[in-house]
């Protein structure tokens, strides 16, 4: 087990998040979104707090936070306090996941309420066409799959798949424990051995690795009857160890990080073609893409794409200036210390790092490889990554047919 240990000297608070190296990635098409349902299940009682109710009056009677939350490649569960009740915040969360009951009757009832949860996300195409954007990129494979799953699987998901999953995944070599906050090392590392020794030792599960594979550009229209069309448009990327990761980001907030950036600028302020356009880096262990964003008057669709497009074209052939890209590394380094300020998110900052690339970059080194990247570079990765045959459009809206939009792809 790996832990890490990041004392904030006026904080306030003290996090405890453990963080898993598994998601729906490391999942067979079977029992998809299992990676899912388990994290719900820990909530559900062990033998010393035999319901949810015990579980969540635990903390709720301090003032805590606690939550979960799991992904394509982690899972992570934490506890948020005030000083004085950091042991409850170990006692809880160990306790959850080392006792788990996983309890037949309890998984019954928690299946309708992820398959609600389903529901009420696909209802949100604002948030289901990022989801959709995947499913293009990456098709059968589990990387394309929903982190949710789908009905089927979900409704017929065994408790002795849940018991496999857990004993496959959740042990000592697969699991980072970091604590961050108003927090001595000393009383930090005495909590971590009192609480979440016991782990099982066993060798890690390993996940298939995504194929990249595209020869043309491709569409994904999802009929839905709604006011507003919603997009991903974007190309396949980099992965997370790609040493041209920070050029990428920089590009992506070039072309649609705040307000003046030149997507929000060209489509919205000038053209009043969507409410909301914005840029998006994603990045995974094997895989990575860059997309924009957007929600568009259905009578602007095709318009807002043809420009989108045109952004694209620009920056590979005109480049970015100096001034532009040092506003870009600003606006990625202010970013980046606002969102550190609080002990929970400084202790996610940490622990996705480790889990993903098993190396913890500090804040300073982080911010200097932004520093060093060079216009020169940001053309490079434009004209390397916003290619046709790398395009892809998900899109939500009134449309039956992908063939319409399928004509505008030709960088």
């Amino acid at each position: 087990m790996r832990t890490i240990i990041a004392p904030i000297k006026d904080a306030k608070t003290v996090t405890i998040l453990a963080l898993f190296g598994t998601g729906s990635k490391n999942e067979h098409s079977r029992v998809a979104g299992i990676s899912h349902f388990l994290e719900h299940m820990f909530f559900k009682g062990t033998p010393k707090r035999p319901n949810t109710l015990a579980i969540s009056e635990y903390l709720d009677e301090v003032g805590g936070e606690y939550n979960a939350f799991t992904s394509k490649e982690y899972t992570g569960y934490y506890a948020k306090v005030t000083p004085k009740y950091t042991d409850r915040a170990f006692d809880m969360i160990s306790d959850i996941l080392k006792n788990s009951k996983f309890d037949q009757e309890e998984i019954e009832k928690e299946r309708g309420v992820i398959i609600e949860e389903m529901n009420m996300y696909q209802d949100v195409p604002m948030m289901y066409v990022g989801d959709l954007f995947e499913k293009l990129l990456y098709k059968n494979q589990p990387a394309g799959e929903l982190i949710i799953g789908n009905k089927a699987s979900i409704k017929n998901m065994k408790r002795e798949d849940f018991i496999k999953y857990y004993q496959g995944h959740y042990h000592a070599g697969n699991l980072v424990v970091c604590v961050s906050g108003k927090i001595t090392k000393e009383a930090a590392h005495q909590m971590i051995n009192e609480y979440f020794s016991g782990f099982a030792q066993r060798k890690p599960v390993k996940k298939k690795k995504v194929v990249e594979k595209q020869a043309r550009p491709e569409v994904l229209v999802n009929y839905k009857a709604t006011d507003q069309s919603h997009i991903f448009l974007g190309c396949r990327g980099c992965d997370i160890f790609d040493k041209n990761k920070n050029a990428l980001n920089l590009l992506s907030v070039i072309l649609g990080g705040g307000m003046s950036s030149r997507l929000f600028i060209s489509v919205r302020e000038k053209l009043g073609l969507a409410y909301y356009i914005r840029s998006h880096a994603e990045y995974f262990t094997d895989s990575g893409y860059l997309a924009v964003h957007a929600g568009i008057d259905n009578k602007n669709i095709d318009k807002a794409i043809q420009v989108i497009l045109r952004e694209f074209n620009k920056i590979k052939s005109e480049g970015v200036s100096a001034k532009e890209l040092k506003k870009a590394k600003e606006y990625i380094k202010g970013k980046t210390m606002m969102g550190l300020e609080s002990s929970d998110e400084y202790g996610r900052w940490l622990a996705l790092q480790e889990i993903l690339t098993g190396k913890i970059i500090d804040i300073d080194k982080k911010l200097k490889l932004i520093d060093k990247v060079s216009p020169a570079e940001i053309n490079w990765i434009a004209n390397e990554v916003l290619v046709n045959n790398k395009l892809n459009l998900a899109i939500i809206g009134p449309y039956k047919s992908a063939d319409r939009f399928q004509r505008y792809f030709s960088l």
